[in-house]
Order: structure tokens, then sequence, then C-alpha cells
């Protein structure tokens, strides 16, 4: 079956108190797994040895009936007499209190108390036993479509399996051991499973949207359960959104059908101006508990300060409640308070947001919600100040977050247990490259229990070279719209050059180069705008992919030269683990490496004839005018981008700075950053030369 949530992943081994009274029982993995022992003492509860178990290959209609009632403890002396002229005195009970509770169907006189009980009818008597939803489509054709929901939330809670991928048996006889089986599976199954379908920090990257789209629509249909939920930063980062400021994206994710989203920092980069217009247009509504509109005339009428079951679209809510399927799921938002310093929030004001989210979940319980989701643009373990870790680790009741800002690339869930209740978080990396999706069971009190998470390729492909998921065709008549308008701007010049701009391999991956110092600077001169006490830049030369021609420099060059949109992130670091990472940086010198670094504010030299991590001989760093020696025990900031921040080219050291949350991530692309600083030369034309920033001794 396609949408069967899987729950490999146990939380904790929990015990359920069976209906029977007394059996202990461990949550199901699926149908298939069947644990004898416990059938055993389930089967013998009911009445029944095990030999007769493991012998009887059926079962008839009143038997099922008087074990499903006994199991169930229906009570029998309120259910009137169905009428029934088949039935026999033994199961006349049984079968009145089924009819009464709603389980079976009185379609005629006779009840068919001889006739072997189906597979079929059994799925359909637990699915309205246990009021099971959340799968309306299966791949069965031998199921009648009036059952195929019931059949396929069986399937969904993994209390049964077709027996082939078309064919459910919905006809075959099941056997006593299958009915334990199966009643055991129901008895024991988690109360409610949800399916989150997850996207972040987008960042204006909507050309394999419609492939997004697909996959969104193949992992949502048919499961009832679902939410899609966007953790923020849909604004900057290519051409898109500087050609329609966020418009083209939200045109997409109304045909998506986003059910909310949080403002990440760039949300704010334009001001209200921008933002204001694509709230309003949002055929979804968005969250955001920890950021305060009423100063804001342009936004101030668009924000409520409460938690809704009732939210409009285009509006902003700390919290709204969603009812799927019968059960209550609230869902608030939170943004980073490094917006205030690191975009352009203008009057709009950001609230602590521990003391946000324990107000939330205080409100949702208060409403009787006990199924909670912080759908977060905080990052998962950034160095702001702020982050999703943080918040599992201080606030009590959050059962899942769903988080963006530092684009991790979280493969499998991460589960924080600090209370008695698990907090599950996910995060789907970056530019749409993912879909996530997390499948989590709730039991009766709305705790997690079990989980499945995963990241979708959205440009996976096939052998034949095509697609997984092919273009989604309304999105990408949409897209169309778009698309030859930021081709066009791409041909737009935003400077020249009188020299030649040095890049590629092998130049950039061996030694300073003219284009490597512009970049660098470039970089440094936008930390600064964010921190001013950034005083150094680290290009990985395996970014700086090409070299220019003197003369005029497109858009086009722009993205040919940083073509990964690599974000812009901001480290404190000690002298020492700069030293350390100089030698990283030239320790197969004079070979090429991606991991070369280009440089900004400071100078070193190195040995490339001593032995690799002996390298380096000198360092010094540019402060207040003048170079000074690195000192090993004092802290600097330095700007990277975050493929090099997070460790990429081999950065360990920079790895264990990033997972010690010394990482700041405001999250400028590169090249936008690369494009604005030539703007911001005399007439737009850079001469840029090499200056002896990096100097190979041995030469």
């Amino acid at each position: 079956m396609r949408f069967r949530l899987k729950f490999y992943r146990m939380l904790t081994i929990v015990t359920m108190i069976a209906a029977l009274g007394g059996t202990l029982i461990v949550p199901a993995v699926g149908a298939k797994t069947v644990d004898r022992e416990s059938e055993a003492r389930f089967a013998q509860e009911l009445g029944l040895s095990q030999k007769s178990v493991n012998k009887q290959t059926s079962i008839s209609r009143a038997d099922a009936a008087g074990l499903m009632a006994r199991a169930l403890k229906l009570d029998n002396k309120k259910a009137p007499n169905a009428g029934f002229k088949d039935v026999p005195k033994s199961s006349e009970k049984a079968v009145n209190s089924l009819i009464h509770a709603g389980i079976l169907e009185k379609n005629s006189k006779k009840f068919g108390s001889k006739d072997a009980l189906t597979r079929g009818e059994l799925a359909v008597w637990i699915a309205k036993a246990f009021k099971l939803k959340g799968n309306t489509e299966t791949d069965f054709t031998d199921v009648p479509a009036k059952y195929e929901e019931l059949i396929g939330a069986v399937v969904l809670y993994g209390i049964a399996d077709g027996i082939s991928e078309t064919e459910f048996g919905y006809s075959q006889k099941v056997s006593l051991s299958e009915f334990i089986t199966m009643l055991q599976s129901a008895l024991k199954a988690p109360d409610y499973q949800l399916r989150v379908l997850h996207v972040n920090d987008t960042h204006a990257n909507i050309e394999n949207t419609p492939r997004q789209i697909s996959a969104i629509y193949e992992h949502r249909k048919g499961n009832t359960n679902n939410l899609l939920l966007h953790a923020g930063d849909v604004f900057s980062g290519t051409l898109y959104f500087n050609e329609f400021k966020g418009l083209a994206d939200l045109e997409l994710m109304n045909l998506a059908g986003f059910d909310a989203m949080t403002f990440g920092n760039h949300e704010f980069d334009l001001g209200s101006e921008a933002l204001a217009p694509f709230v309003q247009k949002a055929k979804f509504p968005f969250v955001s508990a920890n950021v305060d509109f009423s100063e804001d005339a342009l936004m101030k009428n668009l924000a409520f300060d409460t938690y809704t079951n009732k939210a409009k679209n285009g509006k902003i809510y700390d919290g709204i409640i969603k009812t799927i399927n019968g059960e209550k799921v609230g869902i608030f938002g939170l943004t980073t308070a490094e917006t205030a310093s690191i975009s352009s929030p203008g009057d709009v004001k950001f609230e602590d947001y521990i003391n946000s989210a324990k107000a939330s979940v205080k409100a949702f319980k208060k409403q009787g919600v006990d199924k909670i989701i912080a759908l977060t643009h905080l990052g998962y373990n950034d160095g702001g100040g702020d982050n999703d870790l943080e918040l599992a680790n201080q606030v009590e009741g959050i059962d899942v977050i769903v988080g963006g800002h530092s684009h991790t690339q979280l493969s499998e869930p991460v589960v924080v247990e600090k209370y008695k209740e698990p907090t599950v978080i996910v995060q789907a990396n970056e530019y749409s490259k993912f879909l996530g999706e997390l499948d989590v069971s709730f039991d009766k009190k709305g705790k997690v229990i079990a989980y499945n998470g995963e990241l979708i390729t959205i440009d996976e492909k096939n052998t034949d070279g095509s697609y997984v998921f092919a273009d989604d065709s309304a999105a990408a008549q949409i897209l169309a719209k778009y698309k030859p308008i930021v081709d066009a701007k791409k041909k737009q010049v935003v400077g020249s050059t009188t020299v030649d701009l040095i890049g590629g391999n092998p130049a950039a991956r061996t030694g300073e180069t003219n284009l490597g110092n512009l970049i660098a600077d470039g970089m440094l001169a936008k930390a600064k705008t964010i921190n001013p006490n950034t005083v150094i830049a680290l290009q990985n030369g395996g970014g700086v992919r090409t070299t220019l021609k003197a003369g005029p420099i497109t858009l086009a060059d722009v993205m040919t030269v940083l073509p990964f949109s690599n974000a812009l992130a901001i480290m404190e670091i000690t002298g020492s683990e700069l030293k350390a990472a100089l030698e990283h940086s030239v320790s197969v010198a004079p070979s090429a490496s991606g991991g070369f670094l280009q440089v900004a504010g400071m100078r070193f030299t190195y040995d490339s004839s001593k032995p690799a991590g002996t390298r380096i001989q000198t360092v010094e760093v540019l402060q207040n005018g003048e170079y000074t020696a690195l000192s090993d025990t004092a802290t600097y900031f330095a700007a990277t981008n975050i493929f090099t921040a997070k460790g990429g080219d081999g950065y360990s050291v920079f790895g264990d700075i990033y997972a010690d949350g010394r990482v700041s991530e405001p999250g400028f692309v590169d090249w936008e950053i690369f494009s604005d600083y030539i703007q911001s030369f005399p007439e737009q034309t850079v001469s840029p030369v090499v200056e002896g920033r990096i100097i190979n001794t041995a030469n």
C-alpha cells in the first residue's frame, strides 16, 4: 500500500491495557509482526485454546461477533433485538450489541450466522469499531467502493496488509488465528496517526516546484490525516524574488494547498511593503506567536493575537487549531529574534521565543488540544541565540517541531526526550530540493508513541533519465508565466571588470586569485553590516567555479561563478581554530583542493614542503587598519558560506564550531552579495589584483 504509515522507530515501549482487562500489549509495528506468546494470552482471555486457534481455518460470522463483542466489552443489556431469524441464542446478545454500536449493518432478515467471515468483512468491522479514518484510496481492485476508505484505514494503521499489491483478499475466508491477530492489533493500535508534509527555506527556488507539487500530491493522495506546512523564508534568493517579490512563489503555494506558514527572517527583507500583499493573497493562514505586528501600519490589521479554530486565509494568528478527521491539532509559529538585526522588519517586534512557546502550549491545552506542532524559523542548532533543540529542551508539551532557518538536512527526525512526552524535530534542508514527510503516531492522551520520517528527493531520476516526479501540469503553466522574464533578466549587466577575473580549477584551488579576493571582500563587507565585529572572510576555492574575461559582467556570469546559492554564515572562532582551518586549507598544496580558502581581512604564509599540519608559518589579521599577529587565545568573528561553516570540504573544525552553536546564519545568498558588491564600486567597475594575502614560501 502506498500510504501505509510505517513506525519503525519506537520512541518507547508503551504498554496499554487492552479492553480484555489486564492483557499487556505493545503498539503494533505492522500486521505481519505476530507475537505468538501475546497472541496465546489474548486468545486465552477470549476463552480459546491455542490448539483451536492453530487448527481452525475459518470462523463463522456468529462466532466472530461473539468474540468481538467480548473483546470490546460491549454492553449487551441495552442493545435492542435486531430481529435476525438465523442467529443462535448463544450469539444473539453479541450480534445485537454490535448492531447497536454501529459496527454491523442490518440489510436483511438474515445475519448469515453460519457463513464464514471474510477478511474484508472483518476489516470493515474493525474500522467501524475503532472509528479509524485517514485513507480514502487504495490500490486494491477487489474492494467495493463503499468500503474502500474503511479498509484503507485498517491498512493505514498497520492492522492488516493486502494479500498482494492489488488485492486485499476481500472475499477470502479469515482464519481464527488471523482474526485474533487483527483484532489484537486493532486493540493495541495508536489512537491517531498524522502525516506532516513540510518544506522550509525555499528562497524563491521555484523552477523545480512543479515537481515538488507532484510529490506533495503523491504523498498526500488518499491520506486525509495530513498537513502541509512551510517553515519560512520564501523570500530572497533568486531572480524570481527580485522580480516578483514572492508572488510567483505564492501562486504555486496556493495551488499546492498549504495549511499554514510561519515567517522567516527574509520575509522582512523589503519591509512590510512586500510582506503585506504576500500575506493578503495567500490561500492559507500564517502562524506567528512571538512576532508583534501591532505597530506596523500595513500589517497590524492582518494579525490577530489569538489561537483560533476559525482561521481565515491571508491572516496571521499566534496559533491555529485544525480539526483533522475529528482530532484537534494545534499549530503555532516562531521566528528568530535575529531578524531584528539581519533583516529590515521596521516597526515589527520580536518577543522571547521560549515564553511565547510556553504561552502557546498553555493556550492550546486550555482549548482541549493535545497534539501540538511548533512551526519554527529558529534553526536546528543555530548559534543566533534561539534554536529548535533549545526549544524542545525548555518547553514541555510540544509534540512536533517543524523547523527552518539553518537549512539543516535532517534525513531522519531527531527526538528530544527530556519530558514525559517526547518532541520530534524535522527540517527539510533548502531550495525545494526535498519534501519532508513525517508520520507520527499518538496515543489516546496525545502523546507521541512512534514516528517515521524521511526527506523525499524532488529531483530524483529514473534509470531512463526522466524525473520520478514529473512536473504537475497546472504548476508548470504557472511557472511558464514567470520564467521567460527571469531568463531575460539574467542577461542584465550588473557591472564590468577591467581585468580578467581568475577563478575555476585549478587557479582558485591552489592559490590566491583576484576573483577569490573580490568575492571574499564582498562577503566581509556584507557581514560587517550585520555584525560590525566581523573581521575575516573565508571563501572555499571550490565554490569559485570559473574565470570571467575582462568586460561586462551579467547576472548570468555572476551565477556561473557562484552557482550553488550558498548562504552567508558568521562564526565565532578562536585563533587556534582558525590556524587549524588554514592548515587544512593548504594540506594538499600545491595540488588542487576545493577546500583551499580565498580570504579577506587577513593574510598568511605557508610552506608546502613541510608535512601537512605543520605548514602554516604566519597569520595576520587586519584590525583597525593594521595587520596584527593572530592570537591563538583571542576570539574572532569570521564570515564564510554555510557549506563551509557546516564542515564542508572536510573542515571538521568548522563543523565542531557549528555544532557548538557558534555560527549565526543571516542567510544572504552568495551570488546576490557578490552582485551587490560589484555595483557598489564607482561606475560599477572592478579591477581586483593579487595582493599577497596567501603566500607559499616553498616557491
